[in-house]
């Protein structure tokens, strides 16, 4: 199934914004929720209608600060590991996946649990399974202390190696260099992801590549629907969380594709308008991980500023959707009924 259809992307200058000193936004498409965060949040929305408040969910169940605390709000309690969570209970794991001794803690405490990992996680944690069992080094391509990093090298931690970074590379050390795989987190910046590979590489040369793209198709589509806007740009906003990877990689990406400046912000009210001086270009995207409403507020503060005239680039039409889990979903009529 196809997640992303290319598209033309047509940045053009009307006769009344740029070229006669007027001032317009760039609004990148696709932006906001992947399927795996709409999923996630959609999960947690059906637990509560299911169980009642309150319910619990092992760390945030998708790095935004206004989902979790909306979510909040509604009676969903946030911890950071099982043990938090009275015996019985029921617990949702986060999209960002867990390492299997989660699942057995919890088992442990007799806890009902709702898995809304992210398929595209679940795909890379089987990977890490199946080179394992085939002994080879796997060199995890990932940031340290990130959830989701965690969760995978928990799948087989005595063949992942993390390498943070092509800095990192010179500290790796493998058993047998012919057999070595690299995997990586998903919602890393695929630019420094391949210098990464590329140093590893150069080290070992036969290292094999995974077997389908880890690095999931939402924040490679934000990653190129900004490379096409930020050489146009003055300014570039990305609303999202600052603990959310795929949301800070944007702005490094609009900073390397040409943008004068980049700030990440949560909400309207964090934009300065300091920034907006001498601007007439201001390009504006969000992470996979934020909800429509939050860009919505930043183009209505922007529109009180001059900035009406807002033009969309588009680089992919995304259409994947993931079901729910399985505990979630509607029972299935008797056919014969």
């Amino acid at each position: 199934m196809t997640s992303a259809i290319p598209l033309n992307v047509g940045i053009t200058r009307s006769a009344g914004a740029n070229a006669a000193g007027g001032k317009r936004v760039l609004l990148a498409e696709p932006r906001g929720y992947c399927a795996g965060v709409d999923r996630a949040v959609e999960t947690v929305e059906k637990a509560l209608e299911k169980h009642g408040a309150p319910i619990y969910v092992r760390k945030e169940i998708v790095h935004n600060r206004h989902v979790v605390e909306t979510l909040r709000e509604q009676g969903v309690i946030f911890v950071d590991e099982t043990d938090e969570v009275p015996e019985g209970a029921l617990v949702v794991f986060s999209a960002h996946g867990v390492a299997p001794i989660v699942h057995e803690t919890a088992a442990e405490r007799n806890l009902r649990t709702i898995d809304a990992t992210c398929p595209l996680v679940t795909k890379v944690h089987q990977e890490a399974k199946r080179f394992a069992r085939d002994d080879y080094d796997i060199l995890l391509i990932g940031h340290e202390g990130h959830e989701e990093v965690e969760g995978t090298a928990g799948e087989a931690p005595e063949h992942v190696q993390l390498v943070d970074g092509p800095d990192s590379v010179d500290n790796v050390v493998v058993r047998d260099p012919s057999k070595v795989i690299w995997l990586s987190q998903t919602t890393l910046s695929v630019d420094e992801t391949m210098q990464t590979v590329e140093r590893l590489r150069e080290r070992f040369p036969t290292l094999q590549d995974p077997p389908s793209d880890d690095i999931c198709y939402a924040t490679s589509n934000r990653q190129t629907a900004v490379k096409a806007m930020a050489p146009e740009c003055d300014l570039v906003i990305v609303v999202g969380s600052r603990n959310s990877s795929n949301s800070v990689r944007l702005v490094e990406v609009a900073l390397g594709a040409g943008a004068k400046a980049s700030y990440l912000v949560d909400y309207a009210r964090e934009v300065d308008l300091a920034w907006l001086e001498g601007v007439q270009t201001i390009g504006i995207t969000s992470g996979a991980s934020v909800p429509e409403i939050l860009v919505t507020g930043v183009l209505d503060l922007l529109a009180e500023h001059g900035f009406g005239e807002v033009q969309p680039v588009t680089t992919a039409n995304e259409t994947l959707v993931f079901s729910l889990p399985r505990e979630l979903r509607p029972a299935r009529r008797d056919a014969s009924a």
